[in-house]
């Protein structure tokens, strides 16, 4: 918080004295010491199931019985983290993004045993913190992380078919997206993108299954900027430089790359996105499109003046979206099968705003 505060501080947008009063809000400790009267936790450590329960069952330990517990978890279903819980109507999940003192969006997440005044304590406590906030109800990957897992792993297909690494990130960017999904998976780091990726696929079978290359990847300590090796190469103060080459034996055999189509990269990544959208709204995961369109501008980085991908659909139409996915499917395989919600609204003509 310290490095935050300075950074803004270095930029004039606070000021010696803000900088001061903020830091003397923050109190750090090593125990549970004045625990016994907060009124919201937030656990964020590593995306470990039992982990997450043992901190859960600390905190209990150590708070009021009004103390809400929200975990910042990515892909964890929040009944699963809430099996053992004293008081499971105070636990929810409030997934942050990162790097949180920048991206905007805030992912609150309920179960059908959390209390409603609970939920109204993260969203505007969400508020506070300048963030837009939406809930969805829980289940593996929620939404966000759900709907950007196929669009990652059609992007690992693609380098495994023997597509260049730049094209792919050259073709996202230059539809809208703020950063390529390669880059993005360096950034977020590829081990964190590994486990997530195995929570899916043991949820959603085969649908959800990463390429098997990946997998090498990680064996071969491929963590991305963080340890400065993943699909880029990076410069001692971790800046991007340029494909590092070698990561293509890891994932097809090595050889010469094969350029592929930007409109072809654009429509496998973008409709595998689409559809795992409209499926989350299909199983009542998104309360409404609006929710999906704003989770996935200021969370995901889908290109805003697109309006969301619910917004984007409409302009295309139901009916086309559902022909281009049943194309992809015939080439692809059953992962593009269009959702029933989608087949529905192209039957009656319907939007769905």
């Amino acid at each position: 918080m310290r490095d935050v505060f300075d950074e803004r501080m270095k930029r004039r947008s606070l000021t010696k004295y803000e900088f001061a009063a903020r830091m003397n809000r923050l109190a750090a400790s090593l125990d549970y010491t004045g625990f016994r009267h907060v009124d919201l936790v937030i656990e964020a450590v590593f995306e470990d199931l039992d982990l997450k329960r043992k901190v859960l069952a600390e905190v209990e330990a150590a708070t009021g019985k009004d103390c809400v517990f929200a975990s910042n978890t990515s892909s964890l279903p929040i009944g699963d983290i809430a099996r053992d819980s004293w008081r499971p109507s105070r636990v929810l999940g409030m997934h942050f993004f990162s790097p949180v003192q920048k991206m905007p969006l805030l992912e609150v997440i309920v179960t059908p045993q959390t209390d409603a005044w609970a939920t109204a304590t993260a969203v505007q406590f969400g508020r506070r913190m300048g963030k837009h906030v939406i809930v969805v109800r829980d289940g593996p990957g929620f939404y966000t992380s759900r709907a950007l897992a196929p669009y990652m792993n059609e992007a690992a297909r693609l380098v495994q078919e023997g597509a260049p690494i730049e094209d792919i990130d050259r073709a996202m960017v230059d539809f809208g997206f703020p950063v390529g999904p390669i880059t993005l998976l360096d950034e977020v780091g590829i081990d964190v993108g590994a486990k997530v990726a195995k929570i899916l696929h043991h949820a959603f079978g085969e649908r959800m299954a990463a390429p098997e290359s990946m997998t090498r990847v990680i064996e071969d300590g491929r963590l991305g900027r963080k340890n400065k090796r993943g699909f880029y190469l990076y410069d001692a103060a971790g800046k991007k430089k340029g494909v590092d080459a070698t990561v293509y034996a890891l994932l097809s055999g090595g050889g010469p790359r094969t350029p592929v189509e930007p409109r072809e990269i654009q429509e496998r990544l973008v409709f595998a996105f689409l559809g795992e959208a409209v499926l989350c709204l299909q199983e009542g995961i998104l309360r409404s499109p609006r929710d999906g369109d704003v989770g996935a501008i200021f969370g995901l980085g889908f290109p805003p003046f697109l309006g969301g991908p619910f917004r984007y659909l409409d302009h295309l139409g139901a009916r086309f979206a559902m022909e281009v996915l049943e194309r992809l499917r015939a080439k692809h395989g059953e992962r593009f099968t269009p959702a029933p919600l989608l087949v529905d609204r192209a039957r009656e003509g319907k939007t769905f705003y």
